[in-house]
């Protein structure tokens, strides 16, 4: 076998025989981490969710490819429901070596129109339920004594992003803090933790916001894929080797890293200007059934 065959076999083997707890994987780039972690071998996976028929079908695949997947239903706003995804995998598999956290709520709200309710929900979501499943993830880890990789899924937007992110931009900002003082607090015990910070993805969730908030229900992937710089929008697959890459020993020692995953380059290009106050950009802003 010459080198580049045993690199590829090393990738397709990274996660052989590891046990990993993976939010969101019901559908989008959740499910594309989990079916990704179960072709480079890991043993056991947590598939969790709100959407029980479509986390069933998940795991029931993996199964068929050798995969120990089990779905645990859970509302990531509900505190008990967090604390029983990791317990779930400690008592299915007796180890933890992985943490995805990528369930989140994405839907738009402005200064003007984000409600104290939305806002609580969004933290309680993208901020609170993270920091439950990387507490949980740490004992487990810390007391098996093998150390452990933590992926944060984070976004662009957490830097300041549209107007009308303001509660996501402000709980994504505050797990980008979160995973390096976690990081930090856990090094010396070989537990890493890293977020990728994700741009504009073509993904169920997303086409959901865009036909929600911006196009009126009209198709809208295609005009947007003609604007980016690559020709189209990431995709969860690619995405999905990143977190991969990340989760396994293929990182090396990485920890406490924030990587942007996007067409843009932050502090490159022009300097941001608000539009006229007549453009239509200013009227994106919160539905109130929308989450």
């Amino acid at each position: 076998m010459d080198r580049n065959e045993q690199l590829r076999s090393n990738m397709h083997s990274s996660l052989e025989g590891r046990y990993a707890v993976v939010t969101g994987s019901t559908q989008g780039l959740g499910e594309a981490a989990v079916r990704l972690f179960a072709e480079r071998g890991a043993a056991g996976i947590i598939v969790s969710g709100r959407n029980a028929e479509r986390g069933n079908a998940v795991a029931a695949d993996l199964r068929g490819g050798g995969c120990q997947a089990h779905f645990v239903q859970a509302d990531l706003a509900d505190v008990d429901a967090c604390r029983g995804i990791v317990a779930e995998a400690d008592r299915r598999f007796g180890a933890l070596n992985v943490l995805v956290n990528c369930g989140a709520l994405t839907v738009r709200a402005n200064i003007w129109d984000t409600t104290p309710e939305l806002f609580d929900r969004m933290i309680a979501v993208n901020t609170r339920a993270p920091l439950l499943l990387m507490q949980d993830a740490c004992k487990v880890m810390r007391r098996e004594g093998k150390g452990g990789s933590i992926v944060n899924i984070s976004s662009v937007a957490s830097f300041g992003s549209e107007q009308f992110l303001l509660p996501y931009t402000a709980s994504k900002s505050a797990l980008n803090a979160m995973t390096k003082n976690v990081a930090f607090a856990v090094m010396r015990y070989r537990i890493r933790v890293n977020a990728i910070a994700v741009g504009w993805m073509d993904s169920p969730a997303e086409d959901y916001i865009q036909r929600t908030f911006h196009s009126d229900g009209e198709d809208w992937l295609q005009k947007a894929e003609a604007e980016q710089p690559f020709g189209r929008l990431l995709k969860t697959d690619e995405v999905a080797r990143g977190i991969a890459f990340l989760a396994s020993d293929e990182s090396g020692m990485m920890t406490g890293s924030l990587i942007d995953f996007d067409q843009s380059v932050r502090g490159g290009g022009p300097v941001s200007k608000p539009p006229p106050l007549d453009d239509p950009y200013w009227n994106v802003g919160a539905k109130s059934n929308a989450w």
